[in-house]
């Protein structure tokens, strides 16, 4: 059994500014010691000949090599544009100057 109290979860509610009706301070009592007797039983688990691990399966890098391939030309770039002009794309000013 664990050393969580109805006092102690009044104290935590204080620390954290949090008021706490008298049934959550009972609902919060029974769901901290569950946290904590969890917590124990994973200590005695844990032993020193078992390394730490943050994930069950090692991790790999999945991305490809960065390969370039065939550019576009200017012209295939902005076929499909609304609006261009000397070889650039052609916007709306939006950092509110007039128009």
């Amino acid at each position: 059994m664990s050393e969580i109290t109805p006092d102690l979860v009044r104290h935590l509610g204080v620390l954290a500014r949090i008021q706490l009706s008298d049934g959550e301070v009972e609902r919060l009592t029974g769901q901290l010691d569950a946290i904590v007797d969890n917590i124990a039983k994973v200590s005695e688990v844990a032993t020193p000949d078992v390394p730490a691990t943050s994930h069950p399966i090692a991790l790999e890098n999945v991305f490809r090599s960065d390969v370039p391939g065939e550019l576009l030309t200017p012209a295939q770039v902005l076929q499909n544009a609304p609006d261009s002009a000397d070889g650039r794309f052609r916007v709306t000013a939006i950092l509110g100057e007039e128009q």
